[in-house]
């Protein structure tokens, strides 16, 4: 007798999809490392970041914690803008001061789908093995069409070659690259975000 693979219910809410002209807020999230201090260039491009999505006329979304998470919700704050973060009851850290808006979730999935699916498109910056995981999800999303077209933006000299990496060995074909858009600092990311969304 053949078995029913039921999908869970986390992966259904994950997996919903997302009209963009439905929302009211033009939020985008940002992926990043924790281990990034304020002396380090990412957490300095960071910052920078904040600020200009926020003059961009965007909302800002994070993890909400510490490294890449605090640069950019302090940049947007500085700058005046809506600062949200997604937190999770499995982490004993603290969020970052810079929030003006939490959203606390109960586990991995929960969080993941806070910082997907309400977004019109994301921006990841250097970071460990979580940073990975948001943006493989986002991508794997926008490659089999759960998700409506957005922009997911890698910024940074490290991905080029990370991704070059994937496509040499693992099934990774040229049009897959193609949901992906490379940008060397923060200025060029906003140029692209705001090509892709606001032109």
């Amino acid at each position: 007798m053949a078995r029913l693979c039921l999908q869970p219910r986390w992966q259904r809410q994950i997996y919903r999809e997302v009209d963009l002209g439905s929302m009211e807020e033009k939020r985008v999230t940002v992926f990043g490392g924790s281990r990034c201090g304020p002396d380090s260039a990412e957490y300095q491009e960071a910052l920078k970041l904040g600020r200009l999505l926020v003059e961009a006329g965007f909302d800002v979304c994070s993890g909400g914690y510490a490294g890449i998470m605090e640069a950019i919700s302090r940049g947007a704050h500085e700058a005046g803008g809506h600062v949200i973060g997604a937190t999770m009851e499995q982490f004993k850290s603290a969020p970052n001061p810079y929030l003006k808006k939490i959203e606390p979730t109960a586990d991995f999935y929960s969080r993941l789908q806070i910082l997907i699916r309400e977004s019109v498109g994301y921006i990841a910056l250097r970071g460990g093995m979580g940073t990975v995981t948001e943006i493989s999800l986002v991508w794997n999303k926008l490659m089999t069409r759960v998700i409506s077209p957005r922009p997911l933006i890698l910024l940074g000299e490290c991905w080029p070659r990370t991704i070059e990496c994937l496509r040499e060995h693992l099934v990774v074909s040229q049009d897959d690259l193609a949901y992906l858009s490379f940008a060397a600092d923060a200025d060029e990311a906003i140029a692209l975000l705001r090509k892709a969304i606001l032109d």
